[in-house]
């Protein structure tokens, strides 16, 4: 399996994708309209030998105290049904996170199953402190930078494209 950046003529392959993973168009309309708005920051495809799986990091504002924390969002993450439970979504998520690091983002915030996001260190109890649309197990944030989301009460505002 390869791991390797999105080019543009793998859209149609990573809508595809998105569109029978998720069972509906939300989360490859999510995908356009983030890269319309210039929001992505990472994106990831996984080849064996054809698109298997898809991951995306964007742009989020969030804040704790006054400061401003450099933060990603993980949204979608996507793997052929037929191939989960392989490895393909960690091998993703591993190498996003690692891009995430590399560029110098200090944390990332996901809404996920939270049997699956744990593994990495994404934590629920991490998130609770910080205000945003989503609540309960699901949502999770998680520290690239020890200590980023620590400093008093937080606020999170999706972009425009996440539609809350």
């Amino acid at each position: 399996m390869v791991i390797r950046e999105r080019t543009p003529g793998d859209d149609s392959a990573i809508r595809h994708l998105n569109d029978v993973a998720f069972g509906s168009v939300y989360e490859s309309r999510l995908i356009e309209d983030l890269r319309a708005a210039a929001l992505v920051t990472v994106e990831l495809v996984a080849i064996e030998p054809e698109i298997v799986g898809h991951i995306l990091f964007s742009f989020l504002d969030v804040t704790v105290g006054a400061a401003s924390v450099r933060a990603l969002a993980l949204a979608p993450m996507a793997v052929q049904p037929q191939l989960q439970r392989r490895g393909i979504g960690t091998v993703l998520v591993r190498a996003g996170l690692d891009r995430a690091r590399d560029g110098g983002w200090q944390a990332v915030i996901v809404v996920g199953h939270p049997g699956y996001y744990p593994r990495f260190g994404f934590s629920a109890a991490l998130a609770r402190s910080l205000a945003s649309p989503f609540s309960g197990d699901a949502f999770m944030a998680l520290e690239l930078v020890p200590g980023a989301l620590k400093g008093g009460a937080g606020r999170v505002v999706y972009p425009a494209p996440f539609g809350v």
